[in-house]
């Protein structure tokens, strides 16, 4: 039997949901009937941590305790080319905070109560008893992993479990949008534009926001990378020098809720292009 295959089963065993992940520490795409999110995105997930689909399908939701779907021929492809196991840590009730770097295992030490910690390939995990809203770059070098998320297993790691306590739940709150100020009088000339700032002139931003809300709107498949491109785009052009208001986000968001997206996706969307655009 694939060793792959005999960990996920004996995890599984032991109340762990589990799933396949190829090379990259990357879930497998979605089934056929799924390809390019054609079924509309995230189908039958009114469960936490289920998904229906014959084969391991739409990442974390694909992980289950249940030995026969584990061991389903639909299933036998992606464990042959499975170079990892991995699981749903809000599944099993847990919440993963991923620690990356040095420092960061030097703030968790100092900062949060100790529990059981595994060792990783650039840090530690480390393992509380709980769950909450999964959210990364929580601090540089921190992700928080837990709801609608999935962790590479390593291994059992050393420690009790402890609970899951504030200070961690606190640093998913942190990650909301910092309000965007409203647009200000420029008292300097802007770098590289004469004149008047363009982001300031209220055509130039209504045409914009215009356009990403017809960018999402029209999307039909990848709902979710499409909204999260949008996000960029309108950040990179109107994110840094105070044009854009709550009013313009709240926008943004109803838009991308139309085409089913949840609010937490939004607010994961919106802070991870804030992230990469480094704001």
């Amino acid at each position: 039997m694939n060793e792959h295959l005999m960990t996920a089963l004996r995890l599984a065993a032991g109340g762990l949901p589990v799933l396949p992940l190829r090379a990259g520490k990357l879930p497998f795409g979605n089934c056929p009937t799924c390809t390019r999110n054609a079924c509309g995105g995230r189908p039958n997930m009114r469960t936490p941590g289920r998904c229906t689909c014959p084969a391991p399908c739409h990442g974390w939701a694909a992980a289950t305790t249940d030995p026969d779907v584990l061991n389903s021929p639909a299933w036998a492809r992606a464990w042959r080319e499975a170079a990892a196991v991995a699981y749903h840590p809000g599944g099993a009730g847990l919440t993963v905070v991923d620690l990356d770097s040095t420092g960061a295992i030097e703030w968790a030490r100092a900062t949060l109560p100790a529990t059981r910690t595994v060792p990783t390939t650039r840090g530690e995990h480390w393992i509380y008893r709980g769950t909450m809203p999964s959210s990364n770059a929580v601090r540089p070098g921190v992700d928080v992993k837990s709801l609608m998320q999935y962790a590479r297993w390593l291994a059992p790691g050393e420690g009790a479990t402890a609970p899951l306590p504030d200070v961690v739940r606190s640093l998913a709150v942190k990650q909301a949008p910092k309000p965007l100020g409203a647009p200000q009088r420029l008292t300097a000339p802007v770098p590289g534009i004469r004149g008047a700032c363009p982001h300031r002139t209220p055509t130039y931003l209504a045409r914009g926001l215009a356009m990403a809300e017809q960018r999402i709107t029209e999307a039909r498949s990848e709902i979710h990378a499409t909204v999260y491109r949008t996000f960029l785009a309108v950040l990179s052009t109107h994110g840094r020098c105070g044009c854009l208001t709550e009013t313009h986000v709240a926008r943004l968001f109803t838009a991308a809720r139309a085409k089913g997206e949840t609010a937490r996706h939004c607010t994961d969307a919106w802070t991870n292009a804030r992230t990469a655009l480094g704001m």
